[in-house]
């Protein structure tokens, strides 16, 4: 058997957006969310379900999936395979966002519902911290005194997830599993909780059409390139830094590296990017000018 790498976005709403997925995005939800509240997910309703992608256009990477449960709050369940540049900061507009376009005109704010923001990346986010599950609320800083649960954002961090089949201990470390490692399974393990082997079937890729397969492989070169577009301007910037340190000074010399490190990491990605979006598109995703990206297609 091969499955799809759910780290992909074709192959995460596959599984989780689709019509038939509604029992599975609850197990989802209620291991990773819900496993320690005494309330758990008894229903929801998919928003925007799953259809076929387009092919021609590859732009994104990442796919948001939502859903309502049957006490009206919004989840917006996220995978982010690229860290970049403001990630934090799109993850917490967005959830004000929805949390904000609930209520018409002259609407009471007593009608707002919680939000949630549940976002599974495939990097390290906070360092500082071992948890592969991080929650963030509205809390007093000092007193811990909780202000609101009606915005939350978690994180999960899959690289911090170390264990194998073996080790694991409850259907939380199973999700986790499946989100790390449906794509390099051969076989449907036995110890699986049952709605995770659905979910598995799901991914099956002998169930796919050859648009979706298409599209899938497209997701996955499309993403592989930019990674290593990244881990080569990460280096190139980290030895053109160390350069220019040891000419006019440390202090003033790594200052000077991380600024052009950043814009060489810029003008890799766009190189890769070139023949797979149009100009405004590779501005809007490296902050470059229309003009730079002129003059590399002109090269």
């Amino acid at each position: 058997m091969q499955f799809l790498d759910v780290r992909t976005d074709y192959a995460f709403k596959k599984v989780f957006g689709s019509e038939n997925s509604k029992e599975i995005l609850i197990s989802f939800l209620n291991a990773l969310i819900y496993q320690d509240r005494i309330h758990k997910i008894k229903d929801l309703v998919i928003v925007d379900p799953y259809n076929i992608p387009m092919i021609k256009g590859v732009k994104d990477t990442f796919v948001d999936v939502k859903a309502i449960l049957d006490d009206d709050t919004k989840v917006i369940i996220e995978m982010q395979v690229l860290n970049h540049q403001g990630f934090e900061k799109r993850i917490l507009y967005n959830a004000a966002k929805n949390y904000s376009i609930q209520l018409n005109k002259r609407e009471d704010y007593h009608l707002l519902n919680p939000v949630i923001a549940l976002s599974i990346v495939d990097f390290e986010m906070f360092k500082d911290s071992n948890n592969i599950i991080s929650n963030f609320k509205l809390i007093e800083k000092e007193q811990f005194i909780n202000y609101s649960d009606d915005i939350e954002l978690i994180f999960v961090e899959l690289p911090k997830f170390q264990k194998e089949l073996e080790a694991l201990e409850n259907i939380k470390d199973q999700w986790i599993f499946f989100m790390k490692n449906a794509g390099s399974l051969e076989y449907i393990p036995n110890n699986l909780d049952q709605i995770i082997k659905q979910a598995l079937e799901n991914a099956n890729e002998a169930n796919l059409n050859k648009d979706e397969l298409e599209a899938q492989h497209k997701r996955k070169e499309f993403i592989s390139i930019n990674r290593l577009a990244l881990l080569k301007a990460d280096a190139d910037g980290f030895e053109k830094g160390l350069e220019r340190g040891m000419e006019k000074g440390l202090e003033k010399g790594l200052e000077k590296g991380r600024e052009e490190g950043e814009k060489l990491a810029k003008l890799a990605i766009a190189r890769n990017l070139l023949d797979v979006l149009d100009n405004k598109t590779i501005a809007l995703k490296t902050g470059l000018s229309i003009n730079n990206i002129d003059a590399l297609r002109t090269k």
